[in-house]
């Protein structure tokens, strides 16, 4: 018999990180596992009471997700193994009975609450926030009366797993809003390149010099490799000392990747492997075919050939 494998999320159930969790082929019909926040996810991998986690990292409106960020950061023998992409919307839910005017607070996780600014200053101006520690979290505590709010900021499937009122619906400011999702193991092999790929990694740099931010932007440039994410994170050891989480284009097993990550372990302090997965849309990378994988073999066997003495054909 196979056996059972559990997944740990951001509970309870109903959260956006569910609805990606749901999205794990291999997950469905396993034990799901929710938790109160990222490290405790992370906790339930490195110590194996689940096989992997699903945590958001970063989202379209509000940017990476710091607390993700520097967990991954920090946490030795984590590897991602793929992203998902969850839409992300809200609604205004209440206990059966209560109307828009009653609302005077409202219960809400932080990020959701700044991404309904809009809506909420044109409704109800006057409002005062609760926060909550998550989306589903926040409409719990306003039914059983844990919450001192008439009303919640909550995902849309919250109506199939609480008996509420929805008030108002597309809440959310920018109804293309987006929030990244990784599924997080201990450290395995990568899964095998797709030519769509993503590499995720952590950079410190060596010290606080001119051009030191270059010199790491162009291990990349230099051999056709796009980013599509550099943010900084504090590292907290100093002022002003700040490490890098980067996503770039491809696979660690292409060859203009793994010779690119060769340049960054030479001159950074501290490289953090974090993964190379399949990339949740799919999109294949694109690149200049001076960068192929053949160009950078066929550039080694000619410096072999050079150094061994071989005569030049």
């Amino acid at each position: 018999m196979t056996e059972r494998r559990t997944y740990s999320y951001l509970g309870p159930a109903g959260t956006f990180t569910e609805a990606a969790l749901d999205q794990v082929a291999e997950a469905r019909g396993q034990d799901w596992r929710p938790v109160h926040n990222v490290g405790e996810a992370l906790a339930d991998v490195l110590e194996g009471r689940s096989h992997a986690a699903m945590i958001a990292i970063e989202n379209s409106i509000e940017g990476g997700v710091s607390t993700t960020q520097d967990a991954l950061a920090t946490l030795p023998g984590l590897r991602i193994i793929g992203e998902y992409l969850v839409r992300v919307n809200f609604v205004l839910v209440a206990p059966h009975g209560t109307k828009l005017e009653d609302v005077s607070v409202i219960a809400a996780h932080p990020v959701a609450y700044a991404q309904c600014h809009g809506w909420l200053g044109e409704h109800l101006p006057n409002h005062a926030h609760v926060p909550a520690a998550s989306n589903v979290a926040s409409a719990i505590g306003v039914l059983d009366g844990s919450s001192p709010a008439q009303a919640a900021i909550a995902p849309p499937n919250i109506v199939q797993h609480y008996d509420v009122d929805v008030l108002a619906s597309e809440i959310g400011d920018n109804t293309s809003a987006v929030t990244r999702f990784v599924l997080v193991t201990r450290t395995t092999m990568p899964p095998d390149p797709t030519g769509a790929d993503k590499t995720s990694l952590i950079v410190e740099l060596p010290h606080d010099h001119p051009g030191a931010l270059l010199d790491m932007l162009e291990q990349f440039s230099t051999r056709g490799i796009n980013l599509s994410l550099i943010e900084s994170r504090p590292i907290g050891d100093a002022l002003g000392r700040y490490r890098f989480v980067i996503d770039a284009d491809g696979h660690v097993a292409d060859e203009r990747m793994a010779d690119a990550l060769l340049g960054i372990r030479r001159f950074s302090p501290r490289v953090v492997f974090l993964g190379s997965y399949p990339r949740a849309d799919r999109r294949i990378v694109q690149y200049p075919d001076r960068y192929a994988d053949d160009v950078f073999v066929e550039a080694r066997d000619w410096l072999r050939a050079l150094i061994s003495g071989e005569p030049e054909a």
